[in-house]
């Protein structure tokens, strides 16, 4: 067997932070924000309004990236043993902070009927009440992760990825082919399930049940983010960090061919796909033939187990960005750009502690949004300039929640 070229003291993972990984990560906090937003009108615009990927992909990417600069070099110097025990307290912590996350929005849903907000359902809206009706069972599964309400299922899908981490730190002992064989095949095996190669109801092998706890019947449905395809995902971003992978180089040719397919991927987003009333009406039959060919590729572009067509995206839309900002991210150092970019690179500093915080958060905009929209009927119509605002409001509170939680992780009380 060949050494793994990576897997030793004298080639760690980079020591320092990349300003680019803390600014991407930064943007990928504020576009789940309103995309976690109920009725949020600006969610007609974010990335996954143009094209197969989005700003998931660009936070688990990123936090491939994230974790081999935070426990990558401990590996390489420490072995696998102390590497190892390093991702169990890591798992340790974010699974509190979902158990957290849960525990307080469902709180705060059941508080918002009490106090007289009931313009909405807010606990229906969240699809709570099977767990109300089973918290028995319900509670079991959700300290066991097989109860998975659909809003809180990302971070279940990075505990589960967390764990993979040390099994391919030990195959990169061994051979870095067999990181890629590792990887490729479980994303493969998902994708072959979701493909309906392997007949049959309910959850397959390679998925993780989502609500076990459910009667008879009701109890089928996985994970939404399916960790054995979403893996792929992840450790691509780790391996580049790692120099498992090569950087690219910055060619007209790679620019074209990344541009070319962000800009085929549009054809087929519901932006492209759009009832524009400026469009020609000799481009309707083209519109209606995209809309099939796209029904026709679902399989290859499921978010549940990360199809193909949504990978390809990200990596274009990553290559397009990484040349965008410059070698080393030297023009997000432009000095207009500075002042924004402080803010959005500290947020991407906190990337957990802005998560948690922006969940809850969403849904209390929600509620504002629903308080000051006119109501015909069951519609709710927003105003733009009152969105707007509390689009911005959200904004300025996530930033802070970053800063604070900077402030009590560099512990105040222990500098004299």
């Amino acid at each position: 067997m060949t050494s793994a070229p990576s897997a030793t003291p004298d080639t760690p993972a980079a020591k320092v932070r990349d300003i680019r990984l803390d600014f991407f990560r930064g943007i990928a906090m504020f576009i789940i924000l309103l995309a976690h937003t109920p009725g949020n009108l600006w969610t007609r615009w974010i990335p996954a309004r143009w094209g197969w990927s989005d700003a998931t992909e660009m936070f688990v990417f990123c936090s491939g990236m994230a974790s081999a600069l935070a426990f990558g070099k401990l590996f390489q110097s420490r072995g696998l043993g102390l590497g190892t025990l390093r991702i169990s307290f890591r798992i340790w912590q974010v699974y509190w902070a979902h158990i957290g996350l849960f525990l307080v929005t469902l709180g705060t849903m059941l508080a918002l009927g009490v106090l007289g907000f009931e313009l909405r359902d807010y606990v229906g809206q969240l699809n709570l009440y099977p767990f109300l009706r089973n918290p028995e069972g319900n509670v079991i599964g959700l300290l066991t992760l097989t109860y998975v309400p659909n809003y809180f299922d990302i971070l279940p899908m990075y505990l589960a990825i967390l764990a993979m981490i040390p099994l391919v730190m030990a195959l990169a002992r061994i051979d870095l082919r067999l990181v890629a064989l590792f990887v490729g095949l479980l994303w493969l095996a998902a994708n072959l399930e979701i493909a309906e190669l392997w007949q049959g109801d309910g959850i397959t092998p390679l998925q993780l049940p989502a609500q076990l706890w459910f009667p008879e019947g009701s109890d089928t449905r996985p994970w939404f983010f399916n960790p054995f395809g979403w893996q792929l995902c992840f450790f691509t971003g780790f391996a580049l960090m790692m120099g498992w992978l090569p950087t690219p180089p910055v060619t007209r040719t790679l620019i074209a061919i990344a541009a070319a397919y962000v800009l085929w991927s549009f054809f087929f987003s519901s932006v492209g796909l759009r009832n524009f009333a400026w469009l020609p009406e000799w481009w309707e039959p083209i519109r209606d033939t995209l809309r099939g060919w796209r029904r026709d590729m679902g399989v290859l572009a499921h978010k549940t187990d990360f199809g193909i067509l949504r990978y390809l995206h990200m990596l274009a839309l990553g290559y397009l960005a990484w040349v965008l900002v410059g070698p080393g991210g030297a023009r997000l150092n432009a000095a207009v750009l500075q002042p924004v970019m402080r803010l959005i690179v500290k947020v991407g500093q906190q990337s957990l502690a802005v998560f948690v915080f922006s969940m809850l958060l969403a849904r209390l905009l929600g509620v504002w949004l629903d308080e000051t929209s006119v109501i015909e009927g069951r519609r709710f119509i927003r105003d733009p300039w009152i969105n707007a605002g509390v689009n911005l409001v959200g904004f300025a509170m996530i930033i802070g929640c970053a800063y604070l939680a900077g402030f009590y992780k560099s512990q105040p009380w222990k500098k004299r």
